[in-house]
Formats: structure tokens, C-alpha cells, sequence
């Protein structure tokens, strides 16, 4: 027995489909159904490596009982969050201001108008800690739609010209100065945890956004809190030391026990913080990280057909955290005696356990003085376990493909390519790229979703600007300037379909989108940032290839309009942060005049690479065709052209010329 969901494309909505509850699908069909059948409608919004949806789904949603009372009195709508972000941004805008919290699963209620009346997140299906039991919730809200139904209408009508009110931003009217930096680093420091790293306590969630502003800003104090949060992720369970890449967040103030569930934009974006950190402090470990998390999504996450899977859930076997954890008794089987007694006194295996039934997340914190492998064991054990791990039953796998998560990935694997000098990950930024532009760009549109060969859901404002930078990235790694041509396209669709020519910034919906009730402009950055942060990053190192003063407008308007918002909350927008370093840093162009493949080009392209230059933009290009190349060059010699600001040097020809003139950098404005 099927619902509504059972032709559905997404991971997340197929495992509700064979539920007793009457699911249908986000669309013109459910809708209808609502207005004609006056019936309110519950939203319950997840993804498919969301531990806590899994739980509400066992509890409630394969219950009969639950299942009576929801088909009897309201019309069911199941909503993947990744495939849909912009319902998913709006409802929990009203599930915080209802409650002053939001998460996954969401739980919404909202008229047949889609206002929302109610909301919360899991509710278990008895009353417990405070929460009120579903079952008897439903039915409350139930009898109220049925009593009090004009009281419930208000409601939702107040409540919906909040949100409204809340959306608005209004444009600034100046950019934002650099005295912001030193107002969002000093909110950086009073939070910082000096004992594990991270800024504030439990749960700890990734801060590449934060690490990468003190990289690229902070005073010579503030690296110290860049680098232990680094090397305290790293060294903690929320890194899997045997595959690679990093889970969602820390459940604990100390990086130890992971939300288990592993991301591709978590990883996309870490990896690219390493690299970063590699080039700013020349530590070998931080290029270790990054290799391995661009590993883990080469062989566990990549699609054959190049593109890139969503997550892995945090769960197998009906058990959170089961594939990654260990008993002394697993590692002796998988090693044999002597090397497990050496990898567990290396990598906190102990008998009492740290997680749940005894058993023991794999971490660096408490290896004790001279218990540490030597490099050559370490890599060998950790490989040797991670294939004996791999025999067990693996957490399930969201294999859909979206087009912002794979413009980070694109971004991800093109920076490790050029940092880490290592082909693989050019081939497959490249293979990325294809891939997007064969199956995701239709007739000069983005689409968003990608699945078993079909595609669906134009793309929002985040899928235009992140595979817009990835496509910039990719270009700066191989030269090809077919990449431009498609970034300029898809800025040009930024500008047309998303821009809010009167206030500035950009919404994350075009305006004809109909299944929404007001559209947002959305600027706050969290796991990943903000579509007006992607846009304003995107548009303004493309301006600089291309040249094109509507790109680095438009990417200024964004500054202007939340300019104020940012002043007022610095910590809220790190993301944002970059773009302005960005435009307020003196501009560095690296201009290379021959032949990628030259070695004299290649040389060159090394010194480049291993330096951390905030803000530069590099191009390589044999004729005169590129902005940045007009007028430069001679027929089979390789040169070297370096502008800061509005002052070019002399061309040079050899990379030790080169270097010279990049070691010049001065301080950031």
C-alpha cells in the first residue's frame, strides 16, 4: 500500500511512501485538494539523513492511529528542505518566530491560503518533556479548525504579515566599512572556547565561515583561535579518520561524538577551509584534511555521471552512529592483536566505550604521550580498518544531485587541484562541470534537481551563484574560457530573474513562482552561505575576469542593501564578510601570458597556487581575447603580468620573477 509519495523522486519523500498516512507530494494537486476540501494543511518539511525525521516517521507517521486522525482532518504534505529551500525558509521563519527555535523535522500547520497558523519540529506521540503528545495535538488543532475557525484564519493572517515584516530589507545607502571587520572578529573572540576550539558551546557545528574571515582579516592573536578549531575538528570524532570528511556537527562542547550524518556542502566547504589554511601556514596536516574529505566525496558521494550525492545518513541498521563506531574487540578482528592494541591506544578505542552500548567513536584527543603511530602505520591501519568497516551495512545514501551543493563541491575539487597539485581533482571538477551544464542546464535555464536521469525544479538564487563561483574556480584552474562563457550566462540570469533593481540584493525565487506566499531576500549565512553572499562573491570575481561593471554593481548593491543588518549583527553574516574583504581589499591580478601546459607557465602557476592571496584572480590565456589580456603578451613566451589596485608591474618571465613581486603583498586595507 502506497501514498502519494510513491512517484516521487526524492530519497526523503520515498520513505514515506508506503506510510498509512495519506502523504502527498508539494504541488498544484495537494493544493487544490486543501481550498476545495476547506481542510488545513500539515507541512511536515525533513531530508533523508535527518536522524530525528527517521524517529517521528517510526513514532508517528507509520502509526494508524496518527495516520486516522491526519487523513480524517487535514491534508498531508511531505516536503524534501533540499529540493524545496525557499518553502523551507519561510515556514521556519514561522516555526521561530512561534516557538523561538527551528529544526528538522519540521512541523507546520497552515490554511488552505498557505499561511502558516502553528508550527514546532518533532513532536513525540505521547507528551514528554514538555512537548505535547501528537496524537492529542492533532486533534486540538483539529476541533479549533472546526470551533474557532475565523480565530485560527486571524491568527495566521497576523502571523503572515510578520513574516512579511521580518522579510523586509530595506537597501542601505552606503557599503559597509572596514572598522566591520574588527567589529565581527572582537564578537569572534569573546566566544571563542580557548580550551576545544569553536566559538560557543554545545552542539559545535563547522565554523569554516568564521575561520576563514580570521584568515583572511584577523590580527597575528587571532590565528591561534583559526588554528585550534581546525585542529580540534580534525582531531575529534566529528572527523572519520578512516574515510574522510566530516559529519554535520558535534553533539558536545569538544568535537568528540558526532551527529553522524555527513554532508556534501559541509565537506565542500571544510575542504576548501583547509586548503586555505594549508596555503596560509605551510602545515602539511591541514593539506592532509583536505585531501582526504575531497577523497571521501570522490569515492563515496560521486555519481558516475560526475555530479556529486547529497549526504549519508547518520544512521544504519535502525541505529544512529553504528557503522562509524568500534569496540577493542572490532579493531583486534580487523588488525589482529598487537596493531589493534597500538590504533586503539592511538585513537581513543577503550573498553568502557565513549558512545552509546560501550562502544568507542574513533578521535586523536586522548592519545596519550607516545602512543601516536608513525605516519607511514597510521595511513596503513587507518586504510586496513576503514575496508573492514566497509563490510558492515553502509547508512543510507541520498543520491540526488543539486545544483548549489555541486557548484561548492565544484569549487571544492578545483581549490584541491590547486593547492594540492594532484590531477584527480581537476578531472573531476571538470567531469562536475560537464555533468551540470549536460543534465541541470535546459534551454539557457538551471534547473536544481537531479535524480535516475530526470531533472526537475528550476534553480533558486543559490544554484545560479554557487555553480556561477565554482564555474570561476574551475576556470582559474584550467583556462578553459568555455567556463566564463556559462558563468557569464548564468550571472546575466542573476541580474534578470532574481535582482531587486529598487532596494538591491536579490530574492531567492523568481517573481512568477505562485506556490508562495511573499518571496525572500535572504542574507543571514548559516551552513552554507546565503544565496546574497554566493551572488555578491560570484558576480564580483567574475566582474574582474570579464570586466563587467553590471556584475561588480550588482554585487555592491548586495553589500549596500544589507549593509545595515550587517552592522548590527556581524556574527550573523560571516559569509558576507568575504565579498566585502573583497571589494575594500587592493585588487591582485595575476595575468599569465602562453600556454597552460608550458612548463615555464607551469612554474609560475605553482608560486600562485601556494600562496595564500586573499582575493586574487588568476588567468591564463595564449592570445588577447580576455580582459585581462588585452594588449599582453608575445608569441611563445611565457610572461608574467601582477596589477594591485590600479599599478602593474613590469611583465617578468620566470616564476622566481614572479614570486618577487607576490611576496610585495601589503597588509589588507
Amino acid at each position: 500500500m502506497t501514498n502519494h509519495l510513491a512517484h516521487s523522486l526524492s530519497p526523503y519523500l520515498l520513505q514515506h511512501a508506503h506510510n498509512p498516512v495519506d502523504w502527498h507530494p508539494w504541488g498544484e494537486e495537494a493544493l487544490a485538494k486543501a481550498k476545495a476540501e476547506q481542510k488545513p494543511i500539515f507541512l511536515s518539511i525533513g531530508y533523508s539523513a535527518c536522524h530525528w525525521c527517521h524517529v517521528m516517521e517510526r513514532e508517528s507517521f507509520e502509526n494508524p492511529a496518527v495516520a486516522e486522525v491526519l487523513n480524517r482532518h487535514f491534508v498531508s504534505i511531505k516536503v524534501d528542505r533540499e529540493e524545496r529551500p525557499d518553502l523551507d525558509d519561510l515556514y521556519m521563519d514561522a516555526v521561530q518566530t512561534l516557538t523561538g527555535r527551528g529544526g528538522w523535522p519540521m512541523s507546520v500547520w497552515l490554511t488552505p491560503d498557505l499561511e502558516p497558523f502553528y508550527g514546532g519540529t518533532y513532536f513525540p506521540p505521547e507528551p514528554r518533556g514538555g512537548m505535547p503528545g501528537f496524537v492529542s495535538l492533532l486533534r486540538r488543532i483539529a476541533e479549533r479548525w472546526e470551533s474557532d475557525r475565523p480565530a485560527l484564519l486571524d491568527q495566521a493572517n497576523q502571523l503572515t504579515a510578520e513574516l512579511r515584516r521580518q522579510a523586509q530589507v530595506e537597501g542601505g545607502e552606503r557599503l559597509p566599512e572596514a572598522s566591520l571587520f574588527d567589529a565581527a572578529l572582537g564578537q569572534l573572540r569573546r566566544g571563542f572556547d580557548a580550551r576545544w576550539g569553536g566559538f560557543g558551546g554545545a552542539p559545535k557545528f563547522p565554523q569554516h565561515m568564521a575561520v576563514e574571515l580570521i584568515l583572511a582579516r584577523g590580527a597575528a592573536q587571532d590565528q591561534a583561535m583559526a588554528i585550534r578549531t581546525l585542529d580540534a575538528m580534525w582531531e575529534g570524532g566529528m572527523y572519520d579518520h578512516l574515510g574522510g570528511g566530516f559529519a554535520r556537527y558535534s553533539v558536545d562542547g569538544q568535537w568528540l561524538v558526532p551527529h553522524f550524518e555527513k554532508m556534501l556542502y559541509d565537506n565542500a566547504q571544510l575542504a576548501c577551509c583547509y586548503l586555505a589554511a594549508h596555503q596560509a601556514t605551510g602545515q602539511a596536516r591541514y593539506a592532509q584534511v583536505a585531501r582526504e574529505t575531497l577523497d571521501y566525496l570522490l569515492r563515496d558521494l560521486r555519481d558516475a555521471g560526475g555530479g556529486f550525492h547529497s549526504s549519508e545518513d547518520a544512521d544504519s541498521e535502525g541505529e544512529e552512529g553504528k557503522f562509524y563506531v568500534f569496540t577493542p574487540g572490532d579493531i583486534q578482528e580487523a588488525l589482529g592483536e598487537a596493531e589493534a592494541a597500538r590504533f586503539c591506544g592511538a585513537y581513543g578505542i577503550c573498553d568502557g566505550g565513549n558512545f552509546e552500548h560501550g562502544r568507542s567513536v574513533v578521535h586523536r584527543f586522548s592519545c596519550q604521550e607516545g602512543a601516536a603511530l608513525p605516519p607511514e602505520d597510521d595511513r596503513t591501519l587507518r586504510e586496513r580498518l576503514r575496508l573492514w568497516r566497509d563490510r558492515r551495512v553502509r547508512p543510507a545514501k541520498d543520491d540526488k544531485v543539486l545544483a548549489s551543493w555541486n557548484g561548492l563541491a565544484l569549487s571544492a575539487m578545483a581549490r584541491g587541484f590547486q593547492v594540492l597539485g594532484e590531477a584527480r581533482y581537476l578531472e573531476a571538477a571538470q567531469a562536475c562541470a560537464a555533468f551540470l551544464h549536460r543534465e541541470l542546464w535546459h534551454g539557457g535555464r538551471l534547473l536544481r534537481v537531479w535524480r535516475q536521469g530526470r531533472a526537475h525544479t528550476e534553480g533558486f538564487l543559490e544554484d545560479h551563484a554557487a555553480v556561477l563561483e565554482g564555474l570561476v574556480d574551475l576556470f582559474e584552474s584550467d583556462f578553459d574560457a568555455s567556463w566564463l562563457n556559462w558563468a557569464e550566462a548564468l550571472g546575466e540570469d542573476l541580474l534578470a530573474r532574481f535582482q531587486d533593481p529598487a532596494e538591491g540584493g536579490f530574492f531567492s525565487t523568481e517573481a512568477h513562482q505562485g506556490d508562495l506566499i511573499f518571496r525572500l531576500k535572504p542574507g543571514f549565512d548559516n551552513a552554507i552561505p546565503s544565496g546574497n553572499t554566493l551572488a555578491a562573491r560570484g558576480l564580483l570575481r567574475l566582474s574582474r575576469h570579464l570586466e563587467r561593471e553590471d556584475f561588480r554593481l550588482a554585487a555592491e548593491g548586495i553589500l549596500r542593501c544589507f549593509g545595515p543588518w550587517m552592522e548590527r549583527a556581524p556574527r550573523a553574516f560571516l559569509g558576507m564578510m568575504g565579498p566585502l574583504d573583497l571589494l575594500l581589499r587592493e585588487r591582485l591580478d595575476v595575468a599569465l601570458s602562453g600556454q597552460p601546459a608550458d612548463p615555464a607557465i607551469r612554474e609560475m602557476l605553482r608560486e600562485v597556487h601556494r600562496r595564500f592571496l586573499p582575493g586574487r584572480v588568476l588567468s591564463v590565456s595564449a592570445d588577447q581575447l580576455l580582459p585581462l589580456h588585452e594588449g599582453r603578451g608575445a608569441p611563445g613566451e611565457a610572461m608574467a603580468y601582477v596589477c594591485r589596485g590600479r599599478t602593474c608591474a613590469l611583465p617578468v618571465t620566470s616564476a622566481f620573477a614572479l614570486a618577487a613581486l607576490l611576496q610585495a603583498e601589503p597588509p589588507a586595507l
